[in-house]
């Protein structure tokens, strides 16, 4: 099998590049910027320039694109042609090679306004049955890029499999009152929880997805660690979010005492991976019970993949307040 990666010189891109070549499959990189995980060096944008590197290419992994953060930096046509016709480019040449998989890296902000319940609300329970409601246009992007991979399945019997991944950047978190009241280790952990996963589990999702494509044949799954709660737990999660923690898994506790760390007071949603636990046959390693498992050992909360990739960031440029600003 060979494969094409594009974004391998982004975070995702190049852990899938790393886990790949680690299996010895034959794997090209592409990327507008140059690493050593990336082989052709141009933009998806560029239809010509993806002709040539889809040739002979089995599988398509489908990581770049342009990042909520960018919304600071890039216009809004940039977002555009990055994540819309970009993904076009790769569909139509990725048909006219007849790849056997497609797998395109979406995102759980393509839910936007559906995870801000309302203030009496219960905390949203997001599976892939919710509908997107996109507040930016990153999101919007997004979901025009799912529609596409929807579209070349359904009209040309192209097979793909979208994945809308959680948090597993390892930035700093982009509100400040979340940075100021918290400590990073201690808002990353607390994510683990209903809206965090690690990129080990994302890759392993994507491999998942490569080998699952062609006899699914279209599918949409939610990645993210599973959550210790349930549907049962929603209204108090919008209320007093650590004593339902408490109940399901009381050893956390102790652990956070000793740190001096604290639960967020409020859940506004949960993030549920049992489509992809089923159906992909996903099994996530990084939960909040193995968080925890590594706390009590001094161990870093990082898997091994997500070390040795560590943090690339979104910008050349810093800003005066915080990693980026937030629209």
């Amino acid at each position: 099998m060979k494969f094409l990666v594009t974004g391998s010189s982004g975070h995702l891109g190049e852990a899938l590049v790393r886990t790949l070549a680690y299996k010895k499959q034959e794997v090209i990189g592409i990327d507008l910027i140059p690493s050593d995980f990336t082989n052709k060096v141009g933009s998806i944008t560029d239809r010509a320039y993806i002709k040539k590197c889809m040739k002979d290419i089995d599988v398509v992994l489908h990581t770049a694109t342009l990042h909520k953060p960018h919304m600071a930096t890039h216009s809004k046509q940039d977002f555009i042609d990055t994540n819309i016709t970009g993904t076009l480019n790769l569909l139509e040449e990725a048909l006219a090679a007849r790849v056997k998989s497609f797998v395109f890296t979406s995102s759980t902000s393509v839910f936007g306004h559906a995870l801000m319940p309302a203030d009496e609300a219960p905390a949203a329970w997001i599976n892939e049955e919710v509908t997107p409601l996109p507040k930016n246009i990153y999101g919007i992007t997004k979901i025009a890029a799912e529609n596409l991979c929807k579209l070349f399945y359904h009209n040309y019997n192209l097979p793909c499999i979208i994945l809308r991944t959680s948090r597993f950047f390892p930035e700093a978190d982009d509100k400040k009152e979340v940075r100021e009241a918290y400590d990073d280790k201690n808002i990353k952990t607390n994510e683990f929880l209903y809206r965090r996963v690690d990129i080990e589990d994302v890759v392993s999702a994507h491999l998942l997805a490569c080998e699952k494509a062609p006899v699914i044949g279209f599918g949409c799954y939610i990645i993210s660690a599973t959550s210790p709660f349930t549907k049962d737990d929603l209204n108090d999660l919008r209320t007093n979010a650590a004593s339902v923690l408490k109940r399901r898994v009381p050893e956390y506790e102790a652990e956070y005492k000793i740190r001096n760390w604290k639960f967020f007071p409020i859940i506004d949603r949960v993030y549920v991976n049992k489509k992809a636990r089923k159906e992909l046959n996903w099994l996530p390693v990084y939960d909040f019970n193995k968080i925890l498992e590594k706390l009590k050992a001094n161990d870093d909360i990082r898997s091994p993949l997500a070390k040795i990739i560590g943090s690339k960031g979104y910008h050349d440029i810093k800003f005066k307040d915080g990693p980026y600003p937030v629209e």
